[in-house]
């Protein structure tokens, strides 16, 4: 890759000295004259859906057009996208939403993810995993499943926000998951790595999710009866269908055949939750996020680090601005391996993790060069692939929800008849007894998976979201800097040159665990490779591409004109439309 910008680089430096040196090639091209972007945004007034398959979106936008609210879109819009990029997400997976409710002026935050099965303790799990030889949980294991939580999800947003029947909801998706649709070009490339290796679960994954073994190629027309008849029993006999009917039946006695660990009691006992949404100020904007056994905390945390330097100044895509947003993710990233656990067994210190005061003495252990030593600055109380899409509506409602299987297509265990596969969320429990993610029976996992709410003076003003697991906290940072610091419009936020860095420690790991080494900075492929050098020269481990760098969707709210401005993302499927 070094020998490609060599090669490139005399070439660039000739282009540059042919024009100003603020401005870029992108500013050539664009007849808007945009710094960054590779299309416009989309403008409307009555409604925007933004999805990462552009018939999902299609589906949100019809129920806006019949009468539905934002809540009902979203709802239909992540019913599709089950169906239709079954690589990210499906009913077998977990759901977080935040949502702005114009009539009652109030932020919601929903957490619709699953626990662990009730009955499998921690010292037998640890029995288990010595008989497979095996330190952790793996994500093909039955023990990774734990109970899909965005059904309930679902129902839990329609029975405080609904304005149309889930029958009305759901009868796009059941059309298309019994009629077909065509499979899209980035979705069949995921699909079709993932279907091999799937296919040889038990269950019903190859007949459900295969022509003979292989995925769908693009374009080609994909069906799912079994998950229409699923969206059917749910349409007519509601969220019970799942957790205490025949589909839950179904499960109960799959599991029991297979050797698994879910029982009907699981489900049954399932319930979503209601959360008080973390917030912080950042420069005049209330960002908010999901807290408890999400990552979106960490989001807060650099965003408060960050706002003691000037980025502005320090500039967009700079070798000094990289540095300051690796080492507040690496600062965060601690915290996040510590103390991000589900609320019901742990008390996530929030007033100190989100203080201003501890984002400064954080702050303090930024220097010119790339730290390779450090863990949290809280003490830890003992005792204690995705989708991302955004609705609004005609009324001021807005919805930013993330849904998901965890690894792709999750862990491949599909009972016949369902039309979906399990979730493999369990694997993010950590095996040391005295972590806070410590896995026990009925406990949430941690989750990667997280939406975003932005307000300003008391006014709803976007909603971003972005997929790719531990990136998500980096892609987050990177869109509400690229806005508030660097003034992009939403679309340009997207398309802008992406970082991420790992290595950091994890959730899973022991509660002893801290950062070692300076771990790897990745930066997409269009970076001025000076940048690239400049980042090495204080210490950081950086390579050009090769890594995944997410995908966005996100809509901007005019709080005087309450105009829509909606963005997708463009480096696949994705699709923003409105009316």
């Amino acid at each position: 890759m070094k020998k490609l910008f060599v090669s490139i680089t005399p070439i660039f430096l000739f282009i540059s000295l042919l024009i100003s040196p603020n401005t870029t090639m992108a500013q050539i091209d664009r007849e808007a004259g945009n710094m960054i972007s590779t299309r416009s945004e989309v403008i409307a007034q009555r409604g925007m859906v933004a999805t990462s398959q552009p018939l999902a979106t299609q589906v949100g936008l019809q129920i806006l057009k019949n009468g539905g609210n934002a809540i009902d879109a979203a709802i239909g819009a992540n019913a599709a996208m089950g169906l239709m990029e079954p690589t990210g997400n499906g009913i077998g997976g977990d759901l977080f939403a935040i949502i702005w409710h114009e009539e009652s002026q109030q932020l919601y935050a929903l957490n619709a993810s699953g626990r662990s099965p009730r009955g499998l303790s921690y010292n037998r799990l640890m029995e288990i995993l010595e008989e497979k030889g095996e330190d952790d949980i793996s994500p093909y294991d039955l023990l990774s499943v734990s109970v899909p939580g965005a059904v309930d999800g679902w129902f839990t947003m329609h029975e405080r926000f609904g304005s149309v029947s889930m029958e009305e909801i759901l009868a796009e998706p059941t059309w298309y998951a019994e009629n077909g649709f065509p499979v899209s070009e980035a979705i069949s490339a995921s699909w079709r790595r993932s279907a091999p290796r799937l296919s040889r679960q038990p269950g019903a994954f190859k007949e459900t999710f295969t022509f003979d073994g292989r995925g769908p190629n693009k374009g080609e027309v994909f069906k799912n009866p079994d998950l229409g008849n699923t969206f059917r029993l749910l349409a007519s006999k509601g969220r019970d269908a799942f957790y205490r009917g025949e589909i839950a039946e179904k499960i109960d006695a799959w599991m029991k055949e297979n050797d698994g660990y879910l029982r009907y009691e699981d489900f049954d006992k399932h319930t979503s939750t209601w959360e008080e949404p973390q917030t912080v100020n950042y420069r005049g904007y209330d960002v908010y996020q999901v807290g408890g056994n999400v990552q979106g905390t960490a989001v807060l945390q650099m965003l408060n680090i960050l706002e003691g330097f000037d980025l502005s100044k320090t500039g967009f895509a700079t070798a000094e601005t990289y540095h300051l947003f690796i080492e507040a993710k690496k600062l965060a990233f601690e915290d996040r391996a510590k103390h991000y656990a589900d609320s019901d067994f742990y008390d996530v210190p929030y007033e100190t993790l989100l203080s201003k005061e501890y984002a400064a003495e954080r702050r303090k252990l930024i220097g010119e060069r790339a730290r390779r030593d450090l863990t949290t600055g809280v003490d830890v109380l003992e005792d204690g692939d995705t989708i991302y899409l955004t609705t609004a509506d005609q009324y001021g409602n807005m919805v930013s929800l993330i849904q998901s299987n965890f690894r792709g297509m999750g862990t491949g265990f599909v009972v016949p008849g369902t039309g979906f596969s399990f979730q493999n969320r369990g694997e993010l429990f950590s095996m040391d007894p005295n972590h806070p993610n410590v896995y026990e029976p009925g406990k949430r996992p941690f989750h990667t998976i997280i939406p975003g709410f932005v307000m300003k003076d008391g006014e709803p003003f976007m909603t971003i979201g972005n997929m790719g697991g531990a990136y998500q906290p980096m892609g987050h940072v990177s869109l509400i800097t690229n806005v508030i610091d660097f003034g992009m419009n939403m679309q340009e936020a997207g398309d802008a040159l992406r970082w991420e860095h790992s290595g950091s420690t994890q959730p899973t790991d022991g509660l002893n665990d801290q950062l070692r080494n300076v771990g790897l900075v990745s930066i997409e492929s269009s970076i001025n490779y000076q940048v690239i050098r400049d980042l090495e020269a204080m210490g950081h481990r950086v390579q050009v591409g090769d890594s995944f760098f997410g995908r966005f969707q996100a809509i901007m709210r005019d709080p005087e004109t309450g105009v829509y401005y909606g963005a997708s993302e463009s480096r696949v499927d994705g699709q923003a439309a409105g009316y």
